[in-house]
């Protein structure tokens, strides 16, 4: 995709050298690798790309699993001292407001 948009030329309505650089760019989900998505970041060109249905399950896990591990930062939640299951939950949803509130 990198090689296709090196050579892309639009036009301008009033005449001139046309642009090398398109406003937006839609494209197939074959082509929603992390070095197509850098390349159109860096070039400040927007874009809609699919994405394969396995790249958003596996983004979602990491989020959840980055989650857990910081929640797991407070004590109370990582040693999980409770004896009692609604009382671990309270202490989680503490940590879960402690969390909100941070970011």
């Amino acid at each position: 995709m990198i090689e296709v948009l090196k050579r892309v030329h639009v036009p301008r309505l009033g005449g001139g050298r046309p642009r090398t650089r398109p406003d937006r760019l839609c494209a197939d989900r074959a082509y929603s690798s992390r070095r197509n998505h850098r390349y159109l970041r860096r070039r400040q060109i927007k874009h809609t790309i699919a994405e394969p249905k396995n790249q958003r399950a596996n983004r979602r896990r990491n989020e959840v699993e980055r989650t857990i591990v910081t929640l797991k930062g407070s004590r109370a939640v990582a040693t999980r001292y409770e004896k009692w299951a609604h009382i671990f939950h309270g202490t989680l949803t503490v940590a879960a407001i402690r969390l909100w509130l941070r970011s």
